[in-house]
């Protein structure tokens, strides 16, 4: 898995990580919100699925929640839930 952004936001961490997925056979983005907490202690976790055509940019730009997941000490995962790729279906009628 590679980090391919970081920023601060509220305290905390808001990553974006790439990794290759087996299944999917195509390269996946994923961000990864992590409270100020979550360096030294175990947290609950949040995993954000959004709709079709959304990656993980639409949910972790848009949303504001790095403020409520930091006020709550919560990680929150938000998968690219449409992979784009030859060999994935990414149209919309799917």
């Amino acid at each position: 898995m590679e980090l391919i952004e970081k920023h601060a936001s509220f305290g905390g961490w808001q990553n974006v990580y790439r990794h290759y997925s087996q299944s999917l056979k195509c390269e996946m983005n994923v961000g990864v919100y992590l409270p100020p907490k979550a360096a030294n202690e175990k947290l609950p976790v949040l995993y954000w699925l959004s709709g079709l055509t959304c990656n993980e940019q639409n949910f972790i730009t848009k949303s504001g929640m790095q403020r409520y997941a930091a006020e709550h000490n919560i990680i929150v995962v938000a998968p690219d839930t449409s992979p784009r790729g030859s060999h994935v279906a990414d149209a919309d009628r799917y």
